[in-house]
């Protein structure tokens, strides 16, 4: 027997032992795999053996299909994407009245646009990160970053949408995430009703930011009326009536914001209003929401209103020519929906979109009109959506745009 032969007897014998030996490991870990008592939907949920601390991990993605069609050249233009995909730790940490949530986003959509030396030319993942003190039955402070208490549409989770996404509201007023302080209180008002007060002061340019602070202070003031009492499962903040409400509920609410010296178009959001040589340009932006949510029996209906404005008319001129301009004028949106027993929802949306000066103003004045379908197979974390929308928008060509997503959450 030569060397070479010998060499392959003992290769082969060695491959077959590991081969074995990964069969054995492979039937022990299936055997012996833990069989969770979570549901879907639910997430994965652990408590520490002392119960000095809690943790619940869930993640989900949004899978989607988006197709525009130019109406007047019929021009087809679409694409595939994830659009959303988050993981999600929360729970409670020395004490149930400490709580905590960490959101982080891993999808491209997600985390983009940290490319700019407010953010250290870095990704922006980290969407969530607070920690929230209930300090007594009525009253409770968080600390950290997270969504203001702005529009009821921003603070409903894109999971528990009634359409693919938000409306154009939304996309161009919103105040979303920031960091800083909250402070929330509660009480019953008569029999039924429910007042809910909320304040924060943040820094005023958003999520992730590094840098000190460029502009001023935001502060954010919220008030919400429930005349007929909760929702079933907090139902004022997810979109459809899944629970089916025996009796009408109504939700009502006011915000106001203002964002002392805003660095950014929108305040949280959009480019910092700098020209060619690097100079900031400041102006205080107000912005004002007023929305509402009704549910009764399978119908849902949910209006916003939103007007946002700045204390100067300026904007920043680049080398080229071009501008960046804050986002300021009013907005509109009503959308009604209607669940069937099947779990298939029909629903309707319109929003319109309008300037408040023609020369200032980064806002184009736009109308849309949506019609949609869901199907709920497992709530709002096992769904099927679509969407097609009629967008007159003024200065361009006018689209046609249809939308389908899968959303799965566990």
């Amino acid at each position: 027997m030569n060397l070479m032969t010998k060499i392959y007897i003992t290769l082969e014998k060695r491959a077959l032992a590991f081969s074995v030996l990964l069969m054995m490991v492979l039937t022990t870990s299936l055997s012996g795999q833990d069989i969770s008592n979570n549901k879907f939907g639910k997430g994965l949920q652990i408590v520490g053996a002392d119960s000095s601390f809690s943790m619940k991990f869930s993640t989900r993605f949004q899978t989607l299909y988006q197709g525009e069609l130019n109406l007047d050249n019929d021009e087809w233009n679409d694409r595939f994407l994830v659009r959303r995909a988050r993981l999600k730790f929360d729970g409670f940490v020395y004490n149930p009245a400490i709580t905590y949530k960490i959101e982080l986003g891993i999808s491209n959509r997600d985390h983009g646009g940290g490319d700019i030396d407010e953010t250290n030319n870095t990704s922006r993942i980290i969407l969530d990160a607070v920690v929230k003190w209930q300090a007594t039955e009525n009253w409770s402070i968080w600390f950290g970053q997270t969504k203001l208490p702005g529009n009821r549409e921003r603070v409903v989770s894109s999971q528990k949408l009634q359409f693919v996404d938000r409306s154009l509201l939304n996309s161009r007023l919103n105040i979303d995430r920031d960091i800083g302080i909250q402070v929330r209180h509660n009480n019953k008002i008569g029999t039924q009703g429910v007042l809910k007060k909320m304040f924060s002061i943040s820094m005023g340019e958003g999520r992730n930011i590094t840098s000190a602070n460029t502009g001023g202070y935001d502060f954010t003031y919220r008030v919400e009326y429930l005349p007929f009492g909760e929702f079933a499962s907090k139902g004022d903040y997810f979109g459809s009536d899944l629970k089916r409400e025996e009796r009408p509920k109504l939700a009502i609410g006011v915000s106001y914001d203002v964002n002392k010296d805003a660095a950014r178009q929108r305040g949280q959001l959009g480019n910092f209003v700098q020209d060619s040589n690097g100079n900031q340009f400041a102006t205080d932006l107000s912005t004002i929401f007023v929305d509402a949510m009704f549910k009764y029996r399978g119908f849902s209906s949910m209006m916003e209103y939103g007007n946002k404005t700045a204390s100067e008319n300026v904007f920043a001129t680049l080398g080229d020519g071009s501008t960046i301009k804050y986002v300021t004028g009013e907005a509109f949106n009503i959308q009604a929906g209607y669940l069937f027993k099947n779990n298939s929802e029909l629903a309707l949306r319109y929003t319109t979109l309008t300037p408040d000066n023609a020369t200032f103003s980064g806002l184009r004045e736009e109308t849309q009109y949506t019609l949609g379908f869901s199907k709920y197979i497992v709530g709002h974390s096992l769904k099927i959506q679509s969407d097609l929308s009629y967008l007159d928008r003024t200065g361009t060509s006018n689209r046609l745009m249809y939308r389908f997503q899968v959303e799965v959450s566990f």
